[in-house]
């Protein structure tokens, strides 16, 4: 068993579920989508993102995409909440919140394409 596949197999599926955690709810209500749940999940995908940087096959640049691609869409998410919840006059609005958590469904799908990527790579591994 190699620590570091377990580090980084433990970030990426723990970016998912807590992705999966926010996302999941009536998509306008800001009662089913808390912050803090929000924030996590940019935390824990940042962590997953600077682990991948180390991988440099072929198959961890795609895995580093796609956890790019999950970071700028959680970040995009985290700007329209903050926007919505400060700048905006009519405040966190249903609209905002429909925009907020489909912004972080197109990062949940990143990080389910990134776990397939990682089953993938695990069942082609030879001993």
């Amino acid at each position: 068993m190699n620590p570091e596949k377990v580090v980084f197999g433990f970030f990426i599926v723990l970016a998912l579920t807590l992705n999966f955690g926010f996302y999941i709810g009536e998509i306008e209500d800001p009662e089913h989508h808390h912050a803090f749940e929000l924030f996590a999940v940019i935390l824990v995908n940042l962590i997953a993102t600077v682990l991948k940087f180390g991988d440099r096959t072929q198959m961890g640049a795609v895995m580093l995409a796609t956890s790019l691609v999950a970071l700028l869409q959680l970040a995009a998410a985290a700007a329209v909440w903050a926007y919505g919840a400060h700048i905006n006059e009519a405040g966190l609005t249903s609209a905002v919140m429909v925009s907020v958590v489909s912004l972080a469904g197109g990062a949940m799908l990143a990080n389910v394409i990134s776990v397939i990527l990682l089953i993938i790579e695990t069942v082609m591994l030879r001993r």
